[in-house]
């Protein structure tokens, strides 16, 4: 087996992976009433489809075909150990979030019913570790998908989620949680601890 092939498999499995660590929370949060639902738009339809595009579709029919083969480039074993790793790192992460959320986890912007603010664990420090967790899945991308187009499409795309959603985000939960939330903001950083 090659490196590049290896390097794919080894992007897949992360991916598949991602969706089967999703599967029983997501069956769990639909079991609970949405009380503010501000999901139903076209913006963040777009930005989801957008997401989706960098993080699934462009990839995928790289690490499948090949195509776009004008921009690939050689890869080396140190990008795909380093890969590896950062896809490791962003399912542990992704699966933590998922954990300390449970049932109010959801994938579009959404209060539950009863819904408290988590403060602990992998949110005492971020307030968005679900989107670090993405963030890592595209640094991953892009060192195990040696093509200038595919490779990056992750950053850009959910990157292009992230900075549109996340103000809107943020405002939705100040006015749910009020000065519970303004505190939380103060003491945390958005995505990366101390930093951002």
């Amino acid at each position: 087996m090659s490196l590049l092939t290896f390097a794919k498999i080894a992007w897949a499995a992360g991916v598949v992976c991602w969706y089967v660590l999703r599967i029983p929370f997501e069956r769990k949060a639909k079991r609970l009433r949405v009380a503010d639902a501000r999901h139903r738009t076209a913006r963040e339809m777009t930005l989801l489809s957008i997401s989706t595009l960098g993080l699934g579709v462009v990839p995928a029919l790289y690490a499948a075909t090949s195509f776009p083969r004008f921009a690939s480039y050689p890869i080396s074993p140190v990008q795909v150990v380093a890969g590896v790793l950062v896809f490791a790192a962003s399912l542990w992460l992704f699966w933590r979030t998922h954990r300390q959320l449970g049932r109010y986890w959801s994938v579009t912007l959404e209060i539950k019913a009863e819904h408290k603010l988590i403060t602990s664990g992998v949110y005492a420090r971020v307030r968005h570790p679900m989107y670090s967790a993405f963030f890592l899945w595209a640094v991953a991308q892009a060192l195990l998908l040696p093509n200038w187009i595919a490779g990056p499409a992750g950053l850009i795309g959910f990157g292009t989620l992230f900075f549109f959603r996340v103000g809107r985000e943020e405002q939705m939960m100040r006015e749910a949680f009020g000065a519970e939330y303004a505190a939380y903001e103060k003491r945390t950083k958005r995505i990366i601890p101390c930093i951002y």
